[in-house]
């Protein structure tokens, strides 16, 4: 839910967001974006609805739990 909070901003790729992706697999950088993409944009059509801003934060978190589920399928335990 908090993470969920932070998709009323719009989506960019700050100095230090830019750094941590060295060495992961590039599928999961672009599903990750394609995230911040789809939930910034629904965060905001939804506000323009006029929906309760906790109505909006407690459906993108359950849209970002789908994109958390879809990245934990294509990573591969490490054991």
């Amino acid at each position: 839910m908090e993470a969920a909070w932070a998709y009323q901003h719009p989506a960019r790729v700050s100095w230090g967001i830019a750094r941590r992706p060295s060495g992961l697999n590039p599928r999961l950088c672009d599903l990750a974006w394609k995230a911040q993409l789809r939930l910034c944009t629904r965060y905001r059509r939804l506000a323009a609805r006029g929906l309760h801003k906790n109505k909006i934060v407690v459906a993108i978190a359950r849209e970002l739990a789908g994109f958390v589920w879809a990245i934990a399928r294509e990573v591969k335990p490490t054991a």
